[in-house]
């Protein structure tokens, strides 16, 4: 598994900065604080991640990569599917000097109210959370607002499941690195997501396969 160990508990930026000024007005150098970093931030660790060019996540142990692809060739999405549901993290591109994640996430609640989910607001590890009751899964989505990006995650499992999964996902943004890239995009454009070379080739043999 991954992240366990490894977790911090979650602070304001005033809080972090007050954190790292001892009591005789040195600097700590030992305060840690966690992800979603930033590709300019990313930690030199020992985590696993895997590349998928706008964001570099780390696998849980025993899940399966699932990839969406659109027909006419983009990746879509890729989801990780674990022993108690499914995650998925994206990256959108965000302006400079506001935060994207409140505006998304009210349209996405009504999104989802318009679609006869039941939907409620909770406090989460990076601030307010939308949990949706569906006819298929129980959502959790979370959202952080970077330096000109906004990261998405979503835990979809089954009732008793999704406070595992919730976890899972937690964990799985808190290592994650967010490439975000020099070139403008208009706001909330998805970044998009390369596949390595293998990953990619095996989808194509299983493409020519159904042919």
């Amino acid at each position: 598994m991954f992240g366990w160990g490894r977790r911090r508990e979650r602070r304001t930026q005033a809080d972090e900065e007050d954190a790292l000024v001892e009591d005789d007005g040195h600097v700590a150098a030992d305060v840690e604080i966690g992800g979603p970093y930033d590709v300019a931030d990313a930690p030199s660790d020992e985590v696993e991640r895997l590349d998928l060019g706008s964001v570099r996540l780390p696998v849980p142990e025993g899940s399966q990569l699932q990839v969406e692809v659109d027909p006419a060739g983009p990746v879509r999405a890729v989801h990780l599917l674990t022993h108690v549901g499914r995650l998925t993290v994206s990256a959108f591109a965000a302006p400079k000097t506001s935060e994207l994640w409140q505006e998304v996430r009210k349209e996405l609640g009504e999104q989802l109210r318009s679609d006869g989910a039941k939907v409620r607001v909770e406090d989460g590890e990076w601030g307010p959370e939308l949990m949706a009751d569906t006819s298929q899964a129980v959502l959790r989505f979370v959202g952080v607002d970077g330096p000109r990006w906004l990261l998405r995650g979503v835990a979809a499992a089954s009732a008793e499941n999704i406070d595992a999964c919730g976890k899972l996902l937690y964990a799985l943004i808190d290592e994650t690195v967010v490439v975000r890239g020099a070139e403008p995009m208009p706001v909330r454009t998805p970044l998009p997501i390369e596949l390595p070379e293998e990953i990619a080739r095996h989808i194509e043999q299983a493409q020519e396969q159904d042919e």
